[in-house]
């Protein structure tokens, strides 16, 4: 699924308005955007929550502060019936579609789609039933941990390996909408990649692309970033998704990020460095006559570098010079008289 170019995934989600064309123009939008793939969310209100107006199942804390988990979820879902077209317009559009099951009968259903990839939501990563049964189907599985504990994160790959699955990526999150940029604390992501030997990225709810970029240069192997064509379709995640042009940018940055990267490489030929002709190297500092002896006055290290390297300096220092020289010529072994 991937290599060492970032795996760049844009984050439907509930940002469709319930309108499947904008669903699909979503999905186009993403790819000009520059996304590897695009990721929608695979559950109904019943198949995620009770419908209860009860203290428990009302939100506290978040932008959805008094709905009832119920009402919320029958706002963000994607149509079932849309899944099909979804996927679809995808393949024609040459684009990876995939998608977060919440349930069984979400993993059947997008069995039956062709679904590559499974992802686990944060809050379901306590669902080891869930996960056992996506991780049976062989297919990468793409964990995220933003609410989790250190024995959840534990539990969740031993069940992904105990299922027969080893290709398993590992997702910092931090799971509040939006995000404090102080709270990203990516360093736990390169401490999972440590701990687990498994991949890792970022599953990003902060605003910007800031984190996102920082967490490439980090060795993230994928991004996943909400996805919105315009903030003004509304719904449940539009104030912490990126339009078109933001997410184009953070594509183009964490590009470049990539680029800069680069490769381990120490040069072996000079010739090959630009500017190294600018560096130090010993120069005729002053006239000398043949046989007149090389001191701190007569023989120095100066710009450019085409002379004998500085290092040799020592050895040179007394001994006497092979032929009367100028000031400015470059200090080779055959200027050098033999004793």
């Amino acid at each position: 699924m991937m290599s060492r170019r970032t795996f760049i995934v844009a984050e439907l989600s509930a940002n469709h308005g319930h309108r499947l064309e904008v669903a699909l123009e979503s999905i186009r939008a993403a790819k000009r955007a520059g996304a590897d793939a695009v990721k929608i969310q695979t559950y109904t209100a019943d198949t995620i929550t009770l419908n209860c107006d009860g203290a428990d199942f009302r939100v506290k804390g978040t932008l959805w502060d008094g709905r009832t988990l119920y009402d919320l979820y029958q706002e963000a879902y994607t149509p079932w019936e849309w899944h099909e077209e979804i996927f679809r317009v995808a393949r024609e559009e040459g684009i990876p579609c995939f998608s977060t099951p919440f349930d069984p009968t979400a993993v059947d259903l997008l069995e039956r789609l062709g679904n590559p990839y499974y992802k686990i939501a944060s809050f379901e990563i306590t669902d080891v039933g869930l996960i056992a049964y996506a991780a049976r189907t062989g297919k990468p599985m793409i964990i995220s941990t933003g609410t989790a504990l250190p024995e959840d994160i534990d539990l969740a790959v031993k069940t992904c390996k105990e299922a027969g699955n080893e290709d398993i990526t590992l997702l910092k999150c931090t799971s509040a909408y939006p995000a404090p940029i102080e709270d990203a604390n990516l360093r736990t992501m390169v401490d999972m990649r440590e701990r687990y030997g498994v991949k890792v990225g970022l599953s990003d709810h902060t605003t910007g692309h800031d984190v996102a970029v920082a967490a490439v240069a980090l060795g993230a192997t994928m991004v996943e970033k909400h996805f919105i064509m315009d903030r003004a379709i509304g719904g449940p995640d539009a104030a912490f998704s990126m339009d078109q042009d933001e997410f184009t940018a953070m594509v183009r940055a964490i590009r470049n990020v990539e680029k800069a990267m680069g490769q381990v490489a120490y040069p072996t030929d000079p010739s090959t460095i630009k500017g190294r002709e600018f560096c130090r190297s010993l120069y005729i500092a002053r006239d000398m006559k043949k046989g007149d002896v090389f001191t701190p006055e007569t023989v120095r290290s100066v710009r450019p570098g085409f002379g004998l390297p500085p290092r040799c300096l020592p050895e040179v220092l007394g001994k006497s010079v092979a032929r009367d020289v100028r000031m400015g010529e470059r200090l080779t072994f055959d200027l050098i008289q033999n004793s």
